[in-house]
């Protein structure tokens, strides 16, 4: 079980004001603008208390990698009024009814199948399209040739809004090398009439804002290394 404690709480606002000072400097490297760029806090192993303590200094977007996990913390958090929750874990479709109830966005989908589960939960979802861009075998998502096919099941489905693609590529000490990545997910995206992007984590949201990143997941660089008792 995860823990949260005094000392990384009472470090929170500090290393908040350096990931939205990240953001901000690569965006206007990249001349964009920082406010269209998500800051998705990911929480994963944390408790409901890290999410409390996130959303007391402003943030409204959460990341949850396993649904049972956050089914437990969901009762603790259901009433922070304007909170998100991103499901940014791979989803077993035998799980999307309890994920359609629990997350207000799944940014995992990667398959038609998946797709109508969620549209069968009928319930208004937001939802990303999971790409797969190296060829780890670990790893989940679409292939990019079955695109055309799984946005077109995504938009039959009235419940369901497609917000665009996400990736995560293969982890590297070094932030340049997830550039490729980022720059192919964002020539999908641009193929395909989509302008969502989720892409870039803690070590490397740099390089995922200059490629276009609308939504970056950080979790370690607010909330420390993760660590379980």
């Amino acid at each position: 079980m995860a823990y949260w404690n005094v000392q990384l709480a009472a470090t929170l606002a500090e290393r908040l004001a350096a990931v939205r000072a990240r953001i901000q400097a690569a965006a206007e490297r990249a001349r964009r603008d920082p406010a269209g760029i998500t800051l998705l806090a990911v929480t994963k192993v944390f408790p409901a208390a890290a999410i409390g303590e996130a959303y007391a200094l402003g943030l409204r977007e959460f990341g949850e990698n396993y649904v049972q996990e956050f089914a437990v913390k969901a009762p603790q958090v259901r009433d922070l009024a304007g909170a998100r929750y991103h499901l940014i874990g791979h989803l077993q479709s035998n799980k999307s009814g309890l994920a359609a109830e629990l997350f207000d966005a799944i940014q995992t989908v990667d398959s038609p199948k998946l797709a109508h589960r969620l549209e069968s939960a009928g319930r208004k979802l937001e939802v990303m399209l999971e790409v797969k861009l190296s060829g780890e075998t670990a790893k989940s998502g679409a292939d990019p040739a079955a695109l055309p096919e799984l946005i077109a099941a995504v938009r039959e489905c009235s419940h369901l809004t497609l917000a665009g693609l996400m990736t995560m590529p293969p982890w590297s000490d070094d932030p340049e090398a997830a550039r490729p990545h980022f720059r192919r997910l964002r020539e999908l995206a641009e193929r395909h009439g989509l302008s969502g992007l989720s892409m870039g984590m803690s070590h490397d949201l740099e390089t995922a804002i200059e490629e276009g990143a609308t939504c970056v997941r950080v979790g370690t660089a607010l909330f420390g290394a993760r660590r379980r008792e």
